[in-house]
C-alpha cells in the first residue's frame, strides 16, 4: 500500500476487528487523522501503522493519552530518537506494573487455593465430597 492508497473506514474495520465508533474516537482524541472526502473518512497506511500502534499499546495497558503523546514525538525529526527512548521508558514502567500485578494475583490464587484445601478437608471429614 502506498501513501495515496486510501483505507475505507470499513476497510479498517474489518481488517483490525474494531468498530466505526472505536475509529472515530481514536480521531476525535488525535489518534489518527484520515483524510476527508465530504463525510467518508480515508485512511492512509500512516493511519493504519497508527492503528497498529494504537491497539498494541492498548493490549499492553498504555492510557490512550499515553500512545498519544508517544505517537506525536514520531515527526519531532529526530529519527524517531526521542520517540524510540520514551516508549522504552513508559513500556519499561508498564511492564514494572505488570509484573507487580501478576505477583499479587500469584499471591491471591496461592491464598484461594490454600482456603480451598482447608474447606475441602472440613467436608471430607464429614463426609461431605467436594468438587475438584
Amino acid at each position: 500500500m502506498t501513501e495515496d492508497t486510501f483505507s475505507t473506514i470499513g476497510q479498517m474495520c474489518e481488517e483490525f476487528d474494531v468498530t466505526p465508533r472505536t475509529l472515530r474516537f481514536y480521531e476525535s482524541k488525535e489518534l489518527l487523522f484520515p483524510k476527508r472526502e465530504g463525510s467518508r473518512r480515508l485512511f492512509t497506511r500512516s493511519d493504519r501503522g497508527r492503528l497498529v500502534l494504537i491497539l498494541r499499546g492498548k493490549r499492553f495497558g498504555f492510557s490512550l493519552e499515553e500512545i498519544r503523546q508517544l505517537l506525536d514525538l514520531y515527526d519531532i525529526g529526530d529519527q524517531q530518537q526521542t520517540q524510540i527512548a520514551r516508549t522504552y521508558s513508559v513500556a519499561l514502567e508498564r511492564l514494572e506494573a505488570m509484573r507487580a500485578q501478576r505477583a499479587e494475583l500469584d499471591d491471591a490464587i496461592s491464598e484461594l487455593e490454600a482456603q480451598m484445601d482447608h474447606a475441602r478437608t472440613i467436608l471430607k471429614s464429614r463426609g461431605v465430597g467436594a468438587a475438584a
